[in-house]
């Protein structure tokens, strides 16, 4: 490559709203049903039919806006995007193009600083139009894991706009009968979509936005954002230009991407092929294109579109939207606590280190179940330490989400106080949290007594075991008595054997030394 270019990468991130119900009917949002069960004249597009406003759809995208430090427009507005398309029954999609309901936000990312590797500066055409001229600039830090301090830079990422919609529905094909099937369920679900601007200039900052955007619309519960089920879904816009220059590239629009780790090769592929386009002298089109995972290539689809191309114009059916400073003011004072606050109180009030908080504070879920075990008098470092090891270890294993566990903050909290107060070992503990963590309702110490699995033996028969143990282990014994401390593992594993696990090993360790005391 005998030239440097800079790299411009904006993103239109959908967002499927957690509504019981749609945005302009009262079908079912509910994921998974039979094709065409959740659909009604409106959603399914019949002559006659007249939409009215969801307003928990407004509220939820007042909620993100807010949270993204955006301006909320008080007079906002629908208008119909014509288009013609199997998945669309209208042959128009209602959404906002002249009145968003929420305009000129940003977030702050924060992304690993690669050695050697220097972030690019924001363009100064950008600059004059971020808010307070700051926004955009690009700050130094660090974050700490497992007690390893790593470069980071932090910079934030405009916001366009934020707007309201409904999502079209699935177009399902059958590869071995060549036939194409409709299914209206997803019409008309309720979609906010979140406008960048091209603030972006790596796969790596991409990312960082995309888990920024995730983590604050989860905590506002406005959606659950699970890529593989199309609640949040993204389409990148990457352009590229010889660095330096103050001219746009031609950009182009990648589609069909479902997981972070798609869209990372996406746009690293999409940046490489461009590049190779502008070295032979080929110039790149303006189109939309489709990213393949499997081969790891894109390909087009279509040329991109215009706004003039789709004739907006106003919708008839659905009257202007007054937004209220006592309808905002509602909003902004019932938010929940979000990741970045919760971090701060996490190392103040329970003094935990800071991995282990971003490791707990990473999914929703996870933190109200840490919150929940702790309000129920267990030790937080022990709640820490269940969450980070055993709990993400089976969701790993199991390829299950926080949100679909069934451990309950108070069954943890029990299962911490029994290994405190030595009535199982951590052994026993790990089998009852396995059968627990994907068990509605299972308590643990119902179990624990259902299944005689409490380690405080008779200490009678413990002492019994241990004589046992030490006449079936002679060399053990001998190499012990010569020093040799390590051997008395051999010793007592002879005894947590005979115990069937049912034994605290700290206790057997103590009852083997005293009689191993009496041999000397």
């Amino acid at each position: 490559m005998s030239k440097e270019y800079e790299v411009m990468i904006g993103l239109e991130v959908h967002v499927e709203l957690n509504t019981k119900t749609k945005i302009f009917c009262g079908c079912s949002t509910e994921f998974g049903g039979a094709p065409n069960t959740h659909v009604c004249p409106v959603c399914s597009g019949m002559p006659g039919s007249l939409p009215v406003l969801n307003k928990g759809v407004v509220n939820k995208a007042i909620a993100v806006g807010l949270a993204t430090n955006c301006d909320i427009t008080r007079n906002s507005k629908f208008d119909r995007k014509n288009y013609f398309y199997p998945d669309n029954p209208q042959n128009y999609q209602i959404s906002q193009l002249y009145y968003p309901i929420c305009r000129n936000g940003h977030v702050e990312i924060e992304v690993d600083r690669a050695e050697g590797v220097e972030p690019q500066e924001m363009h100064s055409l950008w600059k004059d139009e971020v808010t307070d001229g700051k926004v955009a600039e690009i700050t130094d830090s660090e974050r700490t894991e497992k007690g390893k301090k790593i470069p980071t830079y932090k910079k934030a990422v405009r916001i366009h706009e934020i707007h309201m919609e409904e999502d079209a529905g699935k177009l399902v094909h059958d590869g071995f009968t060549d036939e194409t099937w409709v299914d209206f369920n997803r019409s008309g679900v309720p979609l906010i979509e979140i406008v960048s601007e091209p603030d972006m200039r790596s796969a790596d900052e991409v990312i960082a936005y995309l888990g920024k955007l995730r983590e604050i619309v989860q905590y506002l519960g406005a959606s659950d954002c699970k890529l593989n089920e199309g609640s949040m879904r993204a389409d990148v816009n990457l352009s590229i230009r010889e660095k330096g220059s103050t001219e746009y590239g031609t950009r182009t629009e990648s589609k069909n991407l479902n997981s972070f780790r798609s869209i990372k090769r996406c746009i690293e592929s999409e940046i490489e092929r461009q590049i190779d386009l502008i070295e032979s002298g080929e110039k790149i089109v303006q189109e939309t294109r489709r990213w393949d995972d499997d081969k790891g290539y894109s390909y087009p689809m279509r040329s991109k579109e215009d706004a003039q191309d789709y004739r907006y114009f106003p919708d008839p059916d659905l009257v202007p939207l007054v937004i209220s400073e006592e309808w905002i003011d509602n909003i902004r004072n019932s938010r929940p606590e979000l990741r970045d606050e919760k971090k701060v109180r996490y190392r103040e009030e329970f003094g935990l280190p800071d991995y282990d908080i971003d490791q707990i504070t990473s999914e929703k879920a996870l933190a109200d179940l840490f919150e929940g075990a702790v309000a129920e008098g267990a030790d937080p470092k022990k709640v820490s330490n269940w969450l980070m090891v055993e709990t993400m270890r089976l969701m790993k294993e199991t390829g299950t989400d926080a949100d679909k566990l069934k451990f309950s903050a108070e069954n943890l909290a029990k299962l911490v106080k029994l290994v405190d107060s030595k009535e199982i070992n951590n052994a026993v503990a790990k089998e009852v949290f396995e059968k627990a963590i994907f068990t509605d309702d299972l308590d643990p110490v119902k179990y624990v007594a259902d299944n005689n699995l409490s380690t405080k033996a008779d200490s009678g028969e413990l002492e019994a075991v241990v004589k046992k143990a030490i006449e079936a282990n002679p060399k053990a014994v001998q190499d012990v008595l010569d020093g040799k401390g390590k051997a008395i593992g051999a010793i007592v594993g002879f005894v947590m054997k005979e115990m069937k696990g049912k034994c605290d090993p700290a206790q057997a360790n103590q009852m083997i030394a005293a009689e191993l005391d009496k041999l000397k």
